[in-house]
């Protein structure tokens, strides 16, 4: 908005909300899950989409909750005939042109967390669709219109800027997820229309040597679609944790045993260092299994030769778990990225797999257990992760 809109409004008094609006064109309730999917892959900058039938909004579709069904579905409403109805909110907020900025804030904010940064369906006077107003322009409004009040203005801005890095984190992730999707179902969708039409032949010999490639790409992408709703259920604190007894080095044995096979036929040995481990601690077997296991999937990628040590020891308030590698290291300038979601360290010689969500994943398990995971690493040397758990007395 202007300075002289935002002067003009202070002068009355009045801080409507109908002049923030983003006009965006509503789509029918009617109308197929693949059809708005397909307008969301197309015009990346919409966050949402309003139902209207008759010029009246009755729902509003989210692009992260569009793609979180596209994800616990595998990828079936992009071909199945599903309304997009079915998964919309139909009971959004829905507020007239003409209410004051405050007062917007205020109920946006008042929603329930899963909802509270969703697009406010702007109507006019006679409930007719206008416009979707994002919830963080709106607090920005918020802030000028409270100009007289520094304070207020201050918490007014700072809630604004949360909002501004938490959407353009929002952003990126469906920006990613969208793509570590998409591409994959295209593979899937051709590859079974080739076998498809193999079958309609009778060539069952091909019929049977594209089903492979074909199951591979599916287990692919549901180890995808897995750790795109762990790290979703992780952020949202949605994720439990289940504490009971661990005995150490049997979990170290497996571990290494697995890990052997990631490294498969290269000259790399797989150790196991347990000497100073407590015999056994209390903690989250599987989720403790879990984050391990990834940080060996990791050095086992970037390690051709060499040893791969696994091991644990007590520490003074718990224990630390680590994983050794004498792989090709990371660059210090690199470390940062290293737990960012869909990030990928560059690494020459190193085919990049995998959809980049492995080490965030761990991060926030390691939280989730109250620990906290450390990373050393010189390039041509290797790289050491620590696992350190201060809550895991022994047990």
């Amino acid at each position: 908005m202007a300075d002289g809109q935002a002067r003009s409004l202070e002068e009355r008094g009045s801080h409507p909300i109908d002049g923030l609006t983003t006009r965006a064109e509503p789509v029918s309730p009617a109308a197929l899950v693949k059809h708005v999917a397909d307008v969301f892959f197309r015009r990346p900058e919409l966050d949402a989409l309003a139902l209207a039938e008759d010029g009246r909004p009755v729902g509003l579709v989210t692009r992260a909750r569009l793609m979180l069904q596209l994800a616990r579905n595998f990828g079936h409403p992009l071909v199945a005939r599903k309304r997009v109805a079915e998964i919309a909110d139909l009971a959004p907020l829905v507020l007239r042109g003409d209410t004051d900025v405050v007062d917007a804030v205020s109920r946006a904010l008042a929603r329930p967390d899963e909802a509270v940064y969703d697009e406010v369906i702007v109507v006019d006077e006679d409930g007719r669709y206008r416009g979707l107003l994002p919830v963080r322009r709106l607090v920005q409004q918020q802030g000028v219109a409270l100009a007289h009040s520094r304070r207020a203005r201050e918490q007014a801005l700072s809630r604004a800027a949360e909002l501004e890095e938490l959407d353009a984190a929002r952003t990126r992730f469906l920006a990613h997820a969208t793509h570590e999707l998409r591409s994959p179902l295209a593979v899937i969708t051709a590859a079974a229309d080739l076998v498809r039409r193999s079958a309609e032949r009778g060539a069952w010999a091909d019929v049977q040597a594209r089903v492979a490639p074909l199951l591979r790409a599916a287990t692919n992408l549901r180890g995808t679609v897995d750790n795109i709703l762990d790290l979703a259920r992780l952020e949202a604190g949605k994720a439990d944790v289940t504490v009971s007894a661990v005995e150490v080095l049997p979990l170290l044995e497996d571990l290494a045993a697995a890990a052997v096979l990631l490294v498969g036929a290269r000259d790399v040995e797989v150790e196991i260092d347990g000497g100073r481990a407590p015999r056994a601690i209390r903690s989250d077997p599987e989720k403790l299994r879990q984050i391990l296991m990834n940080l060996l999937s990791n050095a086992a990628k970037f390690t051709r030769r060499g040893r791969i040590v696994l091991g644990a020891e007590q520490a003074s308030d718990g224990v630390r778990f680590f994983v050794a590698d004498t792989g090709i290291g990371i660059r210090e300038e690199e470390l940062p990225r290293l737990f960012i979601p869909f990030e990928r360290v560059r690494a020459e010689g190193v085919r990049q797999s995998g959809a980049g969500l492995g080490l965030a994943i761990s991060r926030s398990l390691a939280e989730l257990l109250g620990g906290r995971i450390a990373v050393t690493s010189r390039p041509g040397e290797g790289t050491r992760f620590d696992l350190h758990l201060p809550g895991a007395a022994a047990a």
